[in-house]
């Protein structure tokens, strides 16, 4: 299991939106983060492995580095001059991009031993048809990790972070949120945590345009284990990761019966995670 270097991790992060480039690197640092979580939960990786939602491609690079060949797949083509580039410059061979809808994979069916998705779901469409695609990919036998946060929860919103902690989606609803933060990006920089090179927010408002919402599915925990159930998968196992906050203030006897609290559980929560195999 590769070594997680929080320093790398967090250099890179505060100037991830520099660049496509710059995220690239900053994926391909946090990709040990993601790689130790997909071998905790019990996921091999070998054989072919598909990133299904690459972003920057970082993430696919890395991955590469542990299996016979990886693939990455975004709807945008932000790899193009970041993870080729990038991939050039480490001699990472055994790797390909393509630029492709997660809704209809252009790939034949089991083609692919592991699927990974992460921070993805969110972001398309239609959750169960994306998870139907990842499962004719794969092969019979085949795990899925799949790792997402409630929309609620402030790593699941995809907002921005006040200088002053205060979770206003929970207060005025996300679409309101995120109005908000667009006006104070153009209007009030200096009241958010991150700047321009961590925030599309400001880093658009700087050159005169708005940051478009680009999350379309709201997910929650029963929504979640509902799209599971309704699957051609077989649930391996799901954690669910309670922030720090809650840790601190509820005892531990006490969380699992919150968690099944509508809206409770989904402000509780900073991750899910699942492995889902093929039968």
């Amino acid at each position: 299991m590769r070594r997680i270097d929080n320093d790398a991790i967090r250099a890179a992060g505060e100037v991830r939106f520099r660049s496509e480039y710059d995220y690239a690197i900053f994926e391909y640092a946090r990709s040990s983060k993601v790689i130790q979580s997909v071998e905790r939960s019990g996921v091999k990786l070998k054989g072919r492995v598909l990133d299904a939602g690459c972003g920057s491609g970082g993430t696919a690079l890395s991955i590469a580095e542990e299996v016979a060949f990886a693939v990455g797949l975004d709807l945008s083509p932000r790899f193009s001059d970041s993870g080729t580039k990038l991939a050039r410059e480490k001699r990472i061979k055994n790797v390909a991009f393509t630029q492709g809808d997660g809704l209809k994979l252009p790939y034949a069916s089991e083609s692919f031993d592991v699927v990974l998705s992460h921070s993805v779901i969110e972001h398309l469409p239609s959750a169960e048809t994306y998870i139907a695609e990842c499962a004719r990919v794969l092969k019979k036998g085949g795990r899925f990790y799949l790792s997402t946060a409630p929309t609620l929860s402030l790593a699941g919103a995809h907002l921005p972070r006040l200088k002053v902690p205060v979770p206003i989606h929970l207060f005025l609803g996300r679409k309101l949120a995120f109005r908000v933060f667009v006006f104070l990006a153009a209007k009030a920089p200096w009241m958010l945590k991150e700047q321009s090179s961590a925030n599309t927010f400001v880093k658009l408002a700087e050159s005169g345009r708005e940051k478009e919402d680009d999350l379309l599915t709201p997910v929650t925990l029963r929504g979640m284990s509902r799209w599971i159930s309704r699957s051609p998968f077989r649930l391996i196992s799901e954690q669910r990761y309670v922030t720090g906050f809650f840790k601190r203030l509820t005892p531990p006897f006490l969380r699992p019966f919150l968690l099944e609290i509508p809206v409770v559980g989904d402000v509780m929560v900073s991750q899910i995670e699942c492995v889902l195999e093929k039968p």
